[in-house]
């Protein structure tokens, strides 16, 4: 009986026990993925048991003590704030951690942190893709390789696992990513600096030790007084300027004249030339247009040559006013650098300070004499021949012109040209000089059949004799001079009055055919002649001649035709 008296207290002690531990749980209110407190009770190899008010005690492993002294400083007793994971796993054990703790709480401070962009003390712990990881409270932020200084550095030996000053740039909160910036910090402490330093000077300042610190194409960077500036290639000289490199050295002192001064993004603009006066003030009265004057030859580029009047005046030659022969030669096969030039002023803008020269207008103009040459006989020698035409040079001269097929011959032959080839040497007359262009002719040479009208008085309406030189299909070619130059085409209906009669096969080379004259024009070379015109005013004339008597004795057209045929032919 004894016995189960025992067990029954004991049961009851058991379970008033059970009730009062359930009942300080639940005044304790733990939650998971919280930050709570907890006591150190042991310290171990591996572990670091901590009381955190639960029904067991938690272990953090020992590793998650190792980035900091937190471990040395460590006893029993100590508290300590820890991430609460799960209240009670599978195993029935409280999972925390001290790392995430670091790293939650590191989170909220960072996101403080990068509203009102306060500066941080972080460790660059090692090298990624791109960038840097850098520690910053135990948690791993990225740092980019352009964020690590203001310049581009070779090595960061000397930053790894050192505290280094850094302002968070960006953060991903989806992501759980936070990039920081070293060089941020940097230039707000050089902006500070500047803006300080800016409050001493203003723009118009002349500064007589501006050191230079770098060179570039485009300009030149200046250190003042601690504070960078800019001198650009355009403020070195009033003249131009090919290399920024070929007028200062790094660490020469300049004298400059602050231009510009952008208080919002502390930039500085120097010059050099605004110390001087500029040269094109009073061009006008030194230069004048159409004037020749002597100058250096400075540049030579693909559209021309820059000439140097002056210091800092220089003019260009463009490469059409380089040669009269060649409108587009080369600049380098006329002129070279430091070669001095005469050269004449074509035009003067002195509001965009460009000055234009002509280095031809002071040389003898070919031209000239080739306008003498119109109407008389020269040589060229053919440079090339196209489809239509003949293109020569005369050598004399260095001047190229056209030679048209038209007017190698007065047949207008497209063939002719097919006689001819390059570099041979002709004889042509020159018909006009227009526009710098020039136009030959070799059959201006010869005389001209055409002339056959004008020295036999034979005009539009003359009735002329010509002989047969071909048959066609479409008509008949005739000729009309005994030297059968002037070959001219008869239509099929033009042949006769009748249609039945106008059949080219009726006729045989060597047939003489009288033709009137319909069309003559000399100028344009268009001539046309009809047989069956002159048979029309034969017809007109006969009538005109035996009409009255014809119709009194009542014969027929055809009977007068006859007889007066027949009447002619026995005159004949």
């Amino acid at each position: 009986m004894a016995n189960e008296q025992e067990i029954k207290n004991t049961d009851s002690l058991n379970k008033e026990f059970q009730s009062l531990l359930d009942k300080d749980f639940k005044d304790r209110k733990l939650k998971e993925n919280e930050i709570i407190q907890a006591t150190v009770t042991e310290i171990t190899k591996n572990f670091i048991v901590v009381d955190c008010k639960a029904k067991m005690e938690g272990m953090i492993p020992v590793d998650e003590f190792k980035d900091d002294n937190e471990l040395k400083n460590l006893k029993v007793g100590s508290k300590l704030d820890v991430y609460l994971e799960r209240i009670e796993s599978f195993k029935g054990e409280i999972v925390v951690s001290r790392d995430k703790a670091r790293k939650m709480k590191a989170w909220k401070k960072m996101e403080k942190i990068f509203e009102t962009q306060e500066i941080i003390t972080g460790y660059i712990t090692g090298k990624v893709k791109g960038g840097y990881i850098t520690n910053v409270e135990g948690l791993p932020c990225f740092m980019p390789s352009s964020q690590i200084d203001v310049r581009p550095l070779k090595k960061i030996d000397h930053l790894m696992n050192t505290p280094v000053k850094v302002m968070a740039t960006r953060i991903d909160k989806n992501r759980g990513n936070v990039c920081v910036s070293r060089r941020a910090v940097i230039e707000k402490s050089k902006n500070a600096e500047i803006t300080e330093a800016l409050k001493n000077i203003k723009e118009g300042d002349i500064v007589d030790n501006a050191v230079v610190k770098a060179t570039t194409d485009w300009g030149i960077f200046l250190d003042i007084n601690g504070i960078d500036a800019l001198l650009h290639v355009s403020d070195l000289s009033h003249g131009r300027v090919k290399k920024p490199a070929d007028l200062v050295t790094i660490g020469q002192t300049l004298k400059v004249k602050l231009t510009k001064i952008d208080k919002k993004t502390n930039r500085i603009s120097a010059s050099v030339k605004a110390l001087t006066e500029d040269p094109y003030e009073n061009i006008e009265k030194k230069y004048k247009v159409g004037e020749t004057y002597e100058g250096t030859v400075t540049k030579i580029m693909d559209y021309g040559c820059f000439v140097k009047i002056e210091d800092g005046i220089e003019g260009l030659i463009h490469s059409s006013e380089l040669d009269w022969a060649n409108r587009n030669i080369k600049p380098s096969k006329v002129l070279s650098i430091s070669q001095k030039i005469k050269f004449k002023i074509v035009s003067i803008e002195k509001e965009t300070k460009r000055i234009s020269l002509s280095y031809k207008a002071t040389l003898k103009n070919p031209w000239d004499k080739a306008r003498d040459l119109i109407g008389k006989e020269t040589e060229i020698k053919i440079t090339s021949i196209t489809d239509k035409a003949i293109f020569g040079e005369i050598a004399s001269l260095r001047l190229s012109g056209m030679l048209h097929y038209k007017e190698l011959s007065f047949q207008e032959n497209a063939d002719d040209l097919k006689k001819y080839k390059k570099n041979d040497l002709i004889k042509v007359k020159i018909l006009e000089v227009k526009d710098d262009k020039i136009r030959f002719s070799k059959r201006a040479l010869e005389k001209d059949p055409l002339d056959w009208f004008k020295e036999n008085n034979k005009k539009v309406g003359s009735t002329i004799t010509t002989r047969i030189h071909e048959v066609l299909k479409t008509g008949v070619k005739v000729t009309v001079d005994k030297e059968k130059k002037l070959i001219f085409t008869i239509k099929k209906n033009d042949l006769a009055k009748e249609a039945a009669d106008a059949r080219p096969e009726v006729f045989s080379p060597g047939d003489a055919l009288d033709a009137k004259i319909v069309e003559l024009d000399l100028k344009s070379r268009k001539i046309k002649l009809s047989v069956k015109a002159a048979q029309i005013d034969e017809e007109k004339s006969l009538i005109a001649k035996f009409g009255e008597g014809a119709t009194k004795s009542g014969a027929t057209l055809k009977n007068i035709f006859e007889k007066a045929i027949g009447k002619k032919n026995k005159e004949k």
